[in-house]
């Protein structure tokens, strides 16, 4: 049972937990942070942008349709895997239909790495 919850399981990390425990290619896990600034360009149906927890940046692409609320300046957790360059492929892009909604689990490590605070985030 242990085995079969743990094959399950997709890890999230931040860019900063990256930095100190890289994965290994092909591992699928969630990618959370803030869509960097300036970041967003498309190539087609490809968009490629960078994941920042304000401390540590990862560069990322996902081929789709991104949700509504996908822009510069706002909480993204993203599910793919890391390539052998250092990319993150998504393979599905995370948000949820609120204004003002950060995924908790973003907010968090924000909040932790003292980089970020906001009182407006939904806990």
């Amino acid at each position: 049972v242990l085995t079969a919850v743990e094959d399950s399981l997709v890890f999230f990390y931040t860019p900063s937990d990256l930095a100190e425990r890289p994965t290994p290619p092909e591992s699928l896990f969630r990618l959370g942070g803030l869509v960097e600034e300036g970041s967003v360009r498309k190539d087609g149906a490809t968009t490629h942008f960078n994941v920042t927890d304000l401390q540590k940046t990862i560069p990322a692409s996902f081929t789709g349709v991104l949700p509504d609320l996908f822009r510069p300046g706002q909480g993204v957790v993203a599910e793919g895997t890391l390539n052998p360059d250092g990319g993150f492929t998504a393979t599905e892009v995370l948000a949820k239909h609120d204004e003002t909604y950060m995924p908790k689990e973003v907010a968090d490590a924000l909040r932790e790495s003292g980089q970020w605070r906001d009182e407006s985030v939904a806990q």
